[in-house]
């Protein structure tokens, strides 16, 4: 059965960034694939090191930062797809998930340990919510970043929406995250 990890970055478990997230993931329910959801502010994510900087298979998994991370790696290596929902903050994402990516280092850089990034083969997708014009900046970033670990990006697998108010009275945002 494929599973489908989601991720929610957002510290509001009722916010708009988590509403198209669980949309996403009850559109792979449909089509039978088994899911779960975690919110990163659950978790304690310490950032990283950067011990890849001092010697190139310095970095791999498991990490060597004793954190909440080591169960979230678990779910990744478990799950077949990744969905990551940010909030936008400052034409970034929000601080928990940028620490979240920064970590996955450990799996992708197993590449030059074992010689394959343990994120390869999995698909990865994005979400992003956010009152400004960072919407977009933040997608294609978290894409080219989870392209470089090995993650594979299918076709429509983005979603933002970049306006106040409900985004679940919004049906072509509603489609985009069901896709």
């Amino acid at each position: 059965m494929v599973r489908v990890l989601g991720i929610n970055g957002s510290p509001r478990k009722y916010g708009n960034t988590i509403k198209l997230l669980l949309v996403a993931l009850k559109a792979a329910e449909k089509l039978g694939a088994e899911t779960e959801l975690v919110h990163l502010y659950d978790y304690d994510i310490k950032p990283c090191l950067g011990c890849l900087c001092d010697k190139q298979t310095a970095c791999g998994y498991p990490c060597v930062i004793d954190d909440d991370m080591k169960i979230l790696y678990d779910k990744i290596l478990d799950s077949n797809a990744v969905i990551i929902s940010t909030p936008i903050y400052w034409f970034a994402p929000s601080g928990v998930v940028k620490n979240f990516i920064d970590r996955l280092t450990a799996l992708e850089n197993m590449i030059y340990i074992d010689g394959k990034s343990w994120a390869e083969g999995k698909v990865a997708g994005v979400i992003a919510c956010g009152n400004d014009s960072g919407c977009i900046q933040v997608v294609a970033n978290l894409y080219a970043t989870l392209v470089s670990m090995g993650f594979a990006i299918p076709p429509w697998a983005l979603a933002y929406f970049n306006t106040r108010g409900d985004v679940l009275k919004d049906d072509s945002i509603l489609l985009d995250a069901a896709n």
